[in-house]
């Protein structure tokens, strides 16, 4: 029982770290959007949508997790950071 509190402590601070970087993503894409606000250019750009998918899928791969799975996590991720996008009104 030890060995899986002392596991769950490690997931516990994992996710912590994976917190802070979807709170600095979501901070570069705030950044992101007021510059395609003062520009004119859409929120959204599904190409690129699809680059960062294709660049997840295959480091996914290469590291033994399933390419699906984390495309499907990449996609809320990029909707999280759109409507962080959309809803930032500071420029």
């Amino acid at each position: 029982m030890e060995r899986i509190l002392t596991l769950r402590k490690k997931v516990d601070e994992i996710d912590e770290k994976i917190l802070y970087f979807l709170k600095e993503r979501v901070e570069a894409c705030k950044s992101m959007g007021a510059i395609k606000r003062e520009h004119g250019i859409p929120i959204r750009d599904y190409q690129r949508e699809e680059e960062v998918y294709t660049n997840v899928m295959r480091k996914a791969s290469e590291l033994g997790l399933n390419p699906q799975e984390v495309k499907a996590v990449y996609q809320k991720i990029i909707v999280m950071c759109a409507h962080a996008q959309e809803s930032d009104t500071k420029t």
